[in-house]
């Protein structure tokens, strides 16, 4: 398996072939290239297990540790693709183990690590980084004043169309597949990432939020909007449609037109 990530992912990559109505189940190969703490080094371990044509690659992951390696560390909660837990490097590409089926994949599924991360065992990543770059973009509702900010003393309705300027990217479940595809977080770690970058315009185009201007000031710089050399590898392995490119080229625009 590669040690290095693709600058972009493409859309055939992440194509998903038909599956025969006639298969059953199928032994397939599982090369999990895993990291050891201990040693400070990736290992590759290989399992043969047999699957039936609804099994997720999490559920393959899952019989292995049941039935052939206890030792297996495997980060998995939902099994829905709510939670974002269980996202991992499958096939060279970023994804959810829980929504990816296992027999479309074919013989051998080589799966390890999100890229862009730092390991700490077997297939678990530490992402502290990325949850301390997101809270820096204050991703909740800011009100000007601050009484109405923690005791709110009406409703802020919205209308439909207001919903719609932010829904998009409210779908974000914070998995880390667009920032473990992205090409500039892969060159710069102080590359603030696709995911941070997208949660900085959805606060800021909402029509109750009136801190835009806080947040511009943050990514306004190189390490921020203006590092991205969109690739649009984060859109395209997006397991929620989030569209994260989009959001961070309207971000830039809003930044450049001054509209604070």
């Amino acid at each position: 398996m590669s040690e290095k990530t693709s600058g972009a992912v493409s859309k055939l990559q992440l194509s998903t072939p038909e599956i025969s109505p006639k298969t059953v189940s199928k032994l397939i190969t599982l090369k999990v290239k895993r990291y050891d703490p201990d040693a400070g080094r990736y290992k590759l371990s290989i399992y043969r297990i047999s699957v039936t044509r609804f099994d997720t690659v999490l559920d393959a992951l899952l019989k292995v540790v049941r039935d052939q390696d206890h030792t297996l560390s495997v980060r998995y909660s939902c099994r829905m693709g709510i939670c974002g837990s269980c996202a991992m490097m499958i096939n060279g590409v970023p994804r959810l183990a829980c929504m990816t089926n296992a027999i479309s994949l074919g013989d051998v599924i080589e799966i390890e690590p999100l890229k862009n991360f730092p390991p700490v065992k077997d297939l678990f990543v530490d992402m502290d980084q990325m949850f301390r770059k997101h809270r820096s973009v204050k991703p909740w509702l800011i009100r000007r004043d601050e009484e109405e900010q923690f005791t709110a003393k009406k409703e802020y309705l919205q209308k439909p169309e207001e919903v719609d300027a932010y829904r998009l990217f409210s779908t974000c479940i914070k998995c880390g597949a667009c920032m473990a595809a992205c090409p500039t977080v892969a060159s710069n770690p102080d590359f603030l990432g696709p995911m941070v970058l997208a949660q900085a315009y959805r606060w800021s185009a909402d029509s109750r939020d009136e801190g835009a201007h806080i947040r511009f000031d943050i990514v306004d710089n190189p390490n921020g909007v203006f590092g991205c050399h969109f690739a649009g590898a984060c859109s395209a392995v997006c397991p929620k449609n989030s569209d994260p490119a989009l959001a961070i080229q309207l971000l830039r625009k809003s930044i450049l037109r001054g509209k604070r």
